[in-house]
């Protein structure tokens, strides 16, 4: 089973995400977080094997996300509205897995997610 932790502030996307991903075999969304710091909390908490990422949250930053967990994360699926190439950069940087446009990329998690491999 992959555990996977949305971070996104918009309740009517993480509703819908949550509905799609819960629909791909092995994919179990174990939480919602809308904050820097629910997501950095609710990733060691839950122990989640992958984190869909939007990089503006309610307060804070996904890049605040990413430099807070370091190294010790899980996959990293940035899904955001702001796909400019200077902070798909820097998401990079800090080692994020994947960057996506939400107006162009959002069907493509479901099959990301189905082809991950993760071992307990």
């Amino acid at each position: 089973m992959i555990r996977v932790l949305l971070v996104e502030d918009s309740k009517l996307l993480a509703h819908r995400l949550s509905e799609a991903l819960e629909q791909v075999p092995g994919v179990e969304v174990v939480g919602v977080a809308d904050t820097e710091f629910g997501a950095v909390t609710m990733s060691r908490l839950y122990e989640v094997d992958a984190m869909i990422l939007d990089l503006q949250l309610r307060e804070g930053t996904g890049f605040g996300v990413l430099r807070t967990l370091g190294s010790a994360r899980p996959v990293v699926i940035v899904l955001t509205n702001y796909s400019l190439p200077s902070y798909a950069e820097q998401a990079r940087a800090l080692g994020v897995d994947q960057f996506l446009d939400k107006g162009k990329d959002f069907e493509r998690l479901p099959s990301i997610l189905a082809s991950m491999d993760v071992a307990h």
